[in-house]
């Protein structure tokens, strides 16, 4: 298994600290992160190597709460392995628990990922060396919402700047056939790869009620597109009842190890990965070597990450499924404003890689 190349490299911290970070996106929400800094002594022991992550919890006040609070002592001499057993004992919300307790596993994350940059930086090594695979180019999807009312300017926008970009768009009760039919129009169909249905959120945000005229307007508006979190009920769940329309469909928000996996309403042909919703190293790679083995195609989800959080999942994106739709475009086309020097898919991979980041 992928984990047992990484489990016993050695770590050894010093020091520890925190930086949080804000920035407006496209989805017209603030989002703040936490980058986290575990530093060490470099292998001759004359100076200081560090690595990093990002927790990338989506509450503004869990992340106000962490600067005040701090995080428990970490210091100490771990393995890999270890340093993730002892991140379980420990309570990562010292302040209060955090609004839900998924957040739990993305904090643990950010500190899993910066322990691992750490400790491959120590042995002066690469992720894709340490679990001899390649860095590919990576092929990305630009996420965006349309709006309320729905609108396709910013689709128009996105094009004009990058003519072959394709996207994934999250439908709303607002979408009827002549919205399906602009969208058709600027972009045209096929360039639209992931269709997040957004069923299988509770109490949040962006929640979208199973609708089952959408989703067979969507179903049939975009017939290859993945259909991503579908809400299955009474309504909808005829619509997926056939082998053809279950083979498109993808499960992101309930996937948090490989027990989600295994419980899934049918065996699943797509899985989004988002790293931070499995919160260790090993839930991680056990998902993914279970998914290789079993033909279940994977591409990387993106949360607005505004520090090292983003080039992590472009990183594992390149060494496990580099040619996928992947929601791992570069924080550009997060911003609120279209720039006019977007990069193109595909992403180049680091010419010089170190420990686990894409830069």
């Amino acid at each position: 298994m992928v984990y047992d190349r990484i489990a016993e490299l050695p770590l050894t911290i010093e020091s520890v600290s925190t930086e949080r970070r804000e920035r407006e996106t496209s989805s017209e929400f603030t989002r703040v992160t936490t980058e986290f800094s575990l530093s060490g002594p470099t292998p001759a022991g004359d100076g200081t190597v560090t690595g990093r992550g990002e927790d990338v919890t989506y509450e503004t006040a869990d992340h106000d709460a962490l600067a005040e609070s701090g995080l428990p002592d970490l210091t100490g001499e771990y393995t890999l392995d270890s340093f993730s057993t002892r991140l379980e004992e420990l309570d990562l919300f010292p302040a209060g628990g955090p609004d839900r307790e998924v957040f739990r596993n993305y904090r643990r994350w950010g500190l899993e990922s910066a322990a691992l940059d750490l400790a491959l930086r120590t042995a002066e090594t690469d992720i894709a060396t340490a679990v001899d695979r390649s860095l590919e180019a990576v092929r990305f999807v630009a996420s965006t919402r349309l709006g309320e009312p729905p609108s396709t300017d910013r689709l128009e926008a996105l094009r004009e700047r990058v003519p072959e970009v394709q996207f994934k768009l999250d439908p709303t009760p607002e979408w009827d056939a002549a919205f399906v039919d602009a969208i058709e129009k600027t972009v045209g169909t096929d360039a639209v790869r992931i269709l997040d249905m957004k069923g299988q959120y509770e109490g949040t945000e962006v929640d979208v009620p199973a609708d089952p005229d959408l989703y067979d307007l969507v179903l049939e508006s975009f017939p290859n597109a993945i259909v991503e979190d579908p809400a299955l009920t009474d309504e909808t769940r005829p619509l997926f009842e056939d082998s053809d329309v279950r083979s498109r469909v993808s499960w992101d928000a309930p996937i948090h190890g490989l027990a989600d996996v295994e419980s899934l309403p049918w065996e699943p042909d797509w899985l989004n990965v988002k790293p931070s919703r499995f919160g260790s190293l090993e839930s991680l790679c056990e998902t993914i070597a279970y998914c290789e083995d079993h033909d279940v195609r994977l591409y990387g989800g993106g949360q607005f990450e505004l520090g090292v959080g983003r080039g992590q999942i472009q990183t594992l994106a390149s060494l496990w499924y580099p040619d996928s739709p992947n929601d791992v475009a570069p924080r550009a086309y997060n911003d609120p404003a279209v720039d006019d020097n977007l990069p193109a898919s595909p992403l180049a991979p680091p010419a010089e890689p170190v420990g686990f980041r894409w830069r």
